[in-house]
């Protein structure tokens, strides 16, 4: 079985306690999602030349920042804002070990 990171994992079933499986499910769907959206126009990424720019930690970070002061302000208790936390914080562990291989 391929997971969601593209990486060959063994298809054993885990009893997860708190959802994860299908929760990591939903996530990955959601980021498919956005590619096919305006944030990919042109099949790039303005997210790739903020972080190609050196500037990825801060806008990763305070884009979680945002999504999680956000939720349950702006349109309720809004799961899409809780998405885009996830995804922010995936980009981040790329700024993250993009940062640490240059070491």
């Amino acid at each position: 079985m391929i997971n969601m990171f593209g990486k060959k994992v063994k298809s054993k079933s885990i009893d997860y306690k708190y959802n994860e499986g299908e929760l990591l499910k939903e996530f990955s769907q959601y980021i498919d999602k956005t590619y096919a959206q305006h944030y990919s126009l042109n099949k790039y990424q303005s997210t790739e030349f903020i972080i190609d720019s050196g500037h990825g930690e801060g806008f990763c970070i305070g884009n979680i920042l945002k999504y999680a002061q956000r939720y349950g302000k702006k349109g309720g208790k809004n799961r899409a804002d809780l998405l885009k936390v996830l995804h922010y914080g995936l980009f981040m562990l790329h700024v993250h070990d993009k940062q640490e291989t240059k070491k």
